[in-house]
């Protein structure tokens, strides 16, 4: 039987975050390529990108320790804290022009100011926070950084966490004001709204079953239409696989190069969500704080203030779960369908590697509630367990790879698999994910699209002041940035008036 081929010029695989900043970056640039998104679930941001999935951190390292590690030599590293922190300005300087030439509206439906801040005890800890204060503070991305081991100062910066405490320790804080949330479900439908009206062809209810390459080098593309249970084929020059967790599997029937050798791992995320509003009214900030020994960065407690419908609400975690699934709503043989020929010395070096972080999530996925509830009064002294309720957040798929570090290597962060010829691309790992968006999907677009990134730099400029630029490098330009996508957002320094 003959197959009906439908061609577009480029596929995007998931409507999440990702894709939406891909198809909004193009459709800016090449108003008028053919664009097709194919999304199982039944509407945009519903997985991964959905607000309940994931933490809302505008990660812009003000408040994560783990992305400002301790050298043995006693200094604080910095880069993977600018390096973070320059991407989510990128990411602020894309939604601000969407904002501006009306291509979304409300942004306050979707990000908001609230303060980033660090907490830790003990004097080791404290010694560690003072020495990663100073270091940032010297630097123009983190100077409005502020510092204090001071119990008075404390108790009105966090009235919660110091709420009947007897300190028989040192402690301290940093506080940035400039820190966000963000509801990434929320931004990810706006953008889809607006691309459907640019004639950008969004299909729910509508699963990748295959990939295969075509003899004249484009994709072809098998699409289950689960409401009319019919399949489809679809061509395309170019193929983004956007599907979170699902990604890989995509990946591995591509068949490039590029996609063999790499495994991937699934963690679930859970959260305690505190039910009690009077509770939920004394917290207004993100509050991180260090990672356990053994524990995987992902791992590192929060207690966040989060705005989701509308509502504020109170969360701490997260929590490890385990689930052989790939997806929030995939299938309980994810796991093991994507352990292949070429990736099983992989993942079994992997096994052995990581033992210890075995231990850790066979340790979380036991515990009791009551266990839960003894992590979170390390923040919350008073907190009863009748307040909080759990709550299973996304799934993530940790990458593994060989590298120079040895086969089966852990990756904690995002990253994009391509093919030699820039014809498909994959996005696969999870942190700091979604407030990542623009600049990752840019630099795919510099790997895959070389042909066109000189044509395009204009506009890129337009839409992005800062690219191609250090922000580090450029302090007037940061000044300028954070004025202008403030103004664009609507951010201002958060206080209590903003959770009423």
């Amino acid at each position: 039987m003959s197959k009906d081929y439908s061609k577009t010029d480029v596929i995007l695989i998931g409507a999440g975050i990702m894709s939406a900043t891909l198809g909004s970056l193009l459709k800016e640039l090449v108003p008028d390529w053919n664009i097709r998104v194919f999304e199982k679930l039944g509407s945009a941001g519903e997985e991964s990108s959905n607000v309940w999935n994931n933490a809302g951190t505008g990660h812009a390292a003000l408040c994560e320790l783990n992305y400002t590690n301790e050298k043995p030599d006693g200094t604080i590293d910095l880069g993977k804290a600018i390096k973070v922190n320059e991407q989510f300005q990128v990411s602020k300087q894309f939604w601000s022009y969407l904002v501006n030439s009306d291509r979304i509206a409300n942004p306050q439906d979707f990000i908001m100011s609230l303060p980033h801040m660090s907490f830790v005890r003990g004097k080791q800890n404290v010694e560690f926070l003072r020495k990663r204060f100073n270091k940032m503070a010297a630097n123009p991305l983190f100077q409005d950084i502020e510092f204090s081991d001071d119990p008075e100062q404390l108790k009105e910066w966090i009235p919660l966490i110091m709420k009947d405490r007897v300190l028989s320790e040192p402690i301290a804080a940093t506080k940035i004001d400039a820190g966000t949330d963000v509801n990434f479900g929320s931004l990810t439908r706006k953008m889809f709204d607006h691309l459907e009206n640019r004639d950008l062809e969004v299909n729910y209810k509508h699963s990748v079953e295959d990939i295969t390459r075509n003899s004249d080098g484009t994709w072809e593309v098998k699409v289950h239409d689960m409401a009319n249970n019919k399949i489809e084929y679809h061509t395309s020059n170019f193929v983004f696989i956007g599907g979170g967790g699902g990604s890989l599997h995509l990946l591995q029937k591509t068949g490039i190069p590029e996609s063999k050798n790499i495994g991937g791992f699934p963690v679930s995320g859970l959260f305690m969500v505190c039910n009690n509003p009077d509770v939920i009214a004394e917290h207004h900030a993100k509050v991180y704080g260090k990672a356990k020994v053994g524990a995987p960065p992902m791992s590192v407690p929060h207690l966040d203030t989060r705005l989701i419908d509308g509502k504020q609400s109170l969360l701490f975690g997260p929590f490890a779960g385990f689930s052989p699934k790939f997806l929030k709503n995939g299938s309980l043989l994810d796991l093991v369908t994507s352990v292949q020929k070429d990736n099983l010395f992989t993942m079994m070096a992997a096994g052995v590697k990581n033992a210890s972080l075995t231990k850790y999530l066979i340790e979380q996925v036991i515990q009791s509630k009551e266990q839960r509830m003894e992590e979170l009064r390390e923040f919350i002294l008073t907190a009863k367990a009748e307040d909080w309720d759990l709550v299973t957040a996304g799934q993530r798929v940790q990458v593994i790879k060989d590298t120079k570090g040895g086969k089966g290597t852990l990756q904690f962060g995002t990253e994009v698999v391509s093919s030699a010829d820039g014809s498909i691309a994959a996005l696969l790992g999870a942190s700091p994910g979604a407030s990542t968006a623009v600049s990752v999907m840019l630099e795919m677009m510099e790997r895959c699209f070389p042909q066109h990134i000189n044509e395009w730099e204009p506009k890129i400029k337009e839409m992005i002041p800062s690219y191609g630029k250090a922000l580090v490098e450029n302090p007037d330009l940061i000044r300028e940035v954070h004025t202008t996508t403030d103004q664009a957002l609507g951010l201002n320094h958060y206080t209590e008036a903003q959770s009423i």
